[in-house]
């Protein structure tokens, strides 16, 4: 396994557009880091730079303590699994995974090829479909068949683009536990592209988002939803999105279009440079039907009507719309704000999160109760977060490592006890797992 350091790395195409704009990254022994943004921040870039299919403009790239900026892919010890899986069609399974090892020319015999590409596809459950063609096979087991031509190359790092874009959203779901779980078995090091926030948010240690080429915050997914850094993390990270709602200071009270909510003590001492308009950041969990509100939990809030344009029942949750007349002086950044996102504008609604049994439904209105503990405050202007908590992010990201670490053991120990039982060798791997070393929130 590997451990990838990232020092001030740049990529420069010939018109001097920057598509990686000095990016620091220390990826620790064993941990799954994911790089999330939208289509064109330079995750991919960054990704093919570090495998070697693309050059580094400037900054180092150092595996296990070794500069490899002027290696070759094949010198790197990486391996790739790409977003089209790259099948030979004409192959078996069987071949297919073991292609990589009879590119060694010799260095590996029938008998340990067929060891391997067999441990390999039990791993990944292909044992049934071994002798079949790519083209025979659903989309999930042909990405297994790419993971497993990424397992028997012994590699130092795994590194996946964008792998299960083509899926279905069930096989998504499918196919994320199942890299998740053979990621803590192994223990190897991974890296992870994505634009879809919830692979970002349930596979990764610690999730590095990025934009235009630019890492805005590196940290765990815990971190990155309850303490971001800036606007565009808050609105990129989290579904439904944050609500961005424009407020003045008047007394003890952030005036909105929504009604006037009451300033938090915590947040009161951290408005003294705020600007005359500040953008509120407020979650669709944070609010709740007033009716389904515990009588202990009001004066933690704020409690005001509202009128629904429409409500959406999925059963198990429900979503009441607000909509509310925005204040000019700040649709410009949200505007601005909604392109960074691929969005085509920042609608002047309110999505709110209601118990299913509410019977708040569109044209009526209604008492809303808004948890302003848990409210984020952002300088329009410069979107910085006024009211981060950094020392409680980065708390939440040492937690988050001794979990996953805790769990990686587990999963480990589990494998030695069958292996035990039925006399196989456990899975290989013997770092510390995910997160040993690995950062907080700040990036180098």
């Amino acid at each position: 396994m590997a451990a990838i350091t990232m020092e001030h790395l740049v990529k420069k195409y010939d018109d001097g557009f920057p598509a990686v704009n000095d990016i620091s990254i220390d990826v620790a022994d064993g941990e799954f880091l994911i790089l999330v943004g939208p289509s064109g921040c330079g995750k991919s870039t960054l990704l093919r730079m570090v495998v070697g299919l693309e050059d580094i403009t400037s900054g180092d790239l150092n595996i296990n303590g070794v500069r490899v900026n002027d290696k070759q892919p094949r010198d790197r010890n990486l391996s790739m699994v790409f977003q089209n899986y790259a099948l030979y069609p004409h192959l078996s399974v069987y071949e297919n995974i073991a292609f990589p090892l009879r590119l060694s020319k010799g260095q590996f015999s029938e008998e340990e090829i067929d060891r391997k590409v067999r441990e390999a596809a039990d791993t990944l459950d292909l044992n049934e479909h071994l002798e079949r063609k790519p083209a025979n096979l659903s989309g999930g087991q042909r990405q297994r068949v790419a993971m497993g031509r990424a397992i028997v190359r012994d590699a130092d790092a795994f590194l996946f683009d964008e792998p299960l874009s083509n899926l279905d959203a069930k096989l998504r779901g499918q196919m994320r536990t199942e890299i998740a779980q053979l990621q803590r078995r192994m223990g190897i090091t991974s890296l992870y592209v994505t634009h879809d926030q919830t692979e970002a948010m349930t596979l990764g240690d610690r999730v590095a988002v990025l934009k235009r080429g630019q890492l805005q915050q590196i940290a765990s997914p815990r971190e990155l939803y309850e303490q971001p850094v800036n606007l565009f993390v808050a609105g990129f990270i989290g579904a439904p999105s944050m609500n961005f709602i424009p407020a003045r200071v008047n007394g003890s009270v952030f005036q909105t279009p929504i009604g006037d909510i009451e300033i938090p003590e915590r947040v009161q001492g951290k408005l003294t440079n705020a600007p005359e308009i500040v953008l509120l950041g407020l979650r669709p969990e944070h609010f709740e039907d007033a009716k389904f509100v515990d009588e202990a939990k009001i004066p933690h809030g704020t409690v005001f009507d509202s009128e629904f344009t429409h409500t959406e029942w999925l059963g198990n949750q429900q979503y009441g719309y607000i909509h509310y007349q925005q204040d000019a002086a700040v649709q410009h950044k949200l505007n601005e704000l909604a392109q960074e996102l691929d969005a085509d504008e920042m609608p002047a609604q309110v999505v709110v999160s209601l118990d299913a049994s509410s019977r708040i439904r569109g044209g009526t209105t209604a008492k809303i109760w808004l948890d302003s503990r848990r409210m984020h405050v952002f300088n329009p202007e410069t979107g910085e977060n006024l009211t981060r908590d950094a020392e409680a992010g980065a708390e939440l990201t040492r937690e988050a490592n001794e979990e996953r670490k805790n769990e990686i053991e587990r999963a480990r120990q589990r494998d030695g006890a069958r292996a035990a039982q039925t006399g196989d060798a456990a899975p290989h791997g013997d770092g510390d797992g995910a997160g040993n070393g690995a950062g907080s929130s700040a990036a180098r």
